[in-house]
């Protein structure tokens, strides 16, 4: 590639980053006034789990905001309608505007987030999760490193996975899962998959993974940040990442400094269970 279209994609990239950056904030605003006036919450349909007004506002607040601002890019969120356009275009928005809604409805948990990022031809280039309640944001662009409010972070360099920090649920440690006895790990949880990412990304846990068929807004971002700050982050079977998918599902995620990314993968039985993909939304 010439070097000025690099110095121009290179310039884009950090463009796009300052504008999700700003509509983070603005996200986090939003979300926060309506935690304080009190929630609305419905149900999804198929037990695809609840959504509160909040979630619905953020999301239309970020598309009016992001699109007006680039609007040659495609669209892929949680509370908008999937629109088969998105995969025309060299350059796709990726968004949860709640990642960890649960969490969000409950009284006092702070581990909630927005994750927003862009994605050109599939890979990821630009990334923020921004964690209001916490006033914490994490922010990545691919070849710019990892930042946590702006001081820059790095995952850990931890090799052995007994004994490891671990982000994972109850279920990723069933004896189906893995090739002999299950890993003794210091086993931890939060509810957003953006945050498990971005704390794997801050050092302050040594790996996250997931097993389960996972949408592609709950990854992006803080698949970025991860990378950015020295994991390596793959699907369940250390196949890459790759977004704005037809389907736009990712099976399982697990990130980690590369030594031990390599220990988890080694321990995981290749021939484990897959849960069913979660039904298509309209």
């Amino acid at each position: 590639m010439p070097e000025a279209n690099t110095r121009s994609l290179r310039q884009q990239t950090q463009d796009d980053l300052a504008l999700l950056t700003e509509a983070a904030w603005m996200a986090g605003e939003i979300a926060l006034a309506h935690l304080a006036r009190g929630l609305e919450v419905t149900e999804k349909p198929d037990g695809q789990g609840p959504v509160t007004d909040a979630d619905l506002a953020v999301d239309a607040a970020l598309h009016a905001h992001l699109r007006a601002a680039r609007p040659g890019y495609g669209w892929l969120s949680e509370e908008s309608p999937d629109d088969a356009a998105r995969l025309e275009h060299e350059h796709v928005f990726i968004i949860d505007p709640i990642d960890g809604t649960r969490a969000f409805m409950a009284e006092g948990n702070t581990a909630w987030a927005h994750s927003l990022a862009v994605a050109r031809d599939g890979v990821v280039t630009a990334a923020v999760v921004f964690l209001p309640a916490k006033g914490s944001l994490y922010a990545a662009s691919r070849h710019g490193g990892a930042t946590l409010d702006g001081a820059p972070i790095h995952a850990t360099s931890r090799a052995a996975l007994t004994g490891a920090r671990l982000l994972a649920a109850k279920p990723n440690y069933a004896p189906a899962n893995w090739r002999g006895p299950v890993p003794e790990v210091a086993r931890h949880y939060r509810p957003s998959l953006a945050y498990r990412l971005s704390s794997v990304a801050e050092g302050r846990f040594d790996a996250m993974m997931t097993l389960r068929p996972s949408w592609e807004w709950d990854i992006a971002a803080g698949s970025l940040i991860a990378e950015e700050a020295g994991a390596r982050v793959t699907d369940r079977s250390g196949a890459a990442l790759r977004f704005n998918r037809p389907r736009p599902l990712l099976d399982g995620v697990i990130a980690a400094g590369p030594a031990l990314h390599r220990q988890i993968l080694e321990q995981l039985a290749p021939d484990a269970p897959r849960d069913p993909l979660p039904p298509l939304r309209d």
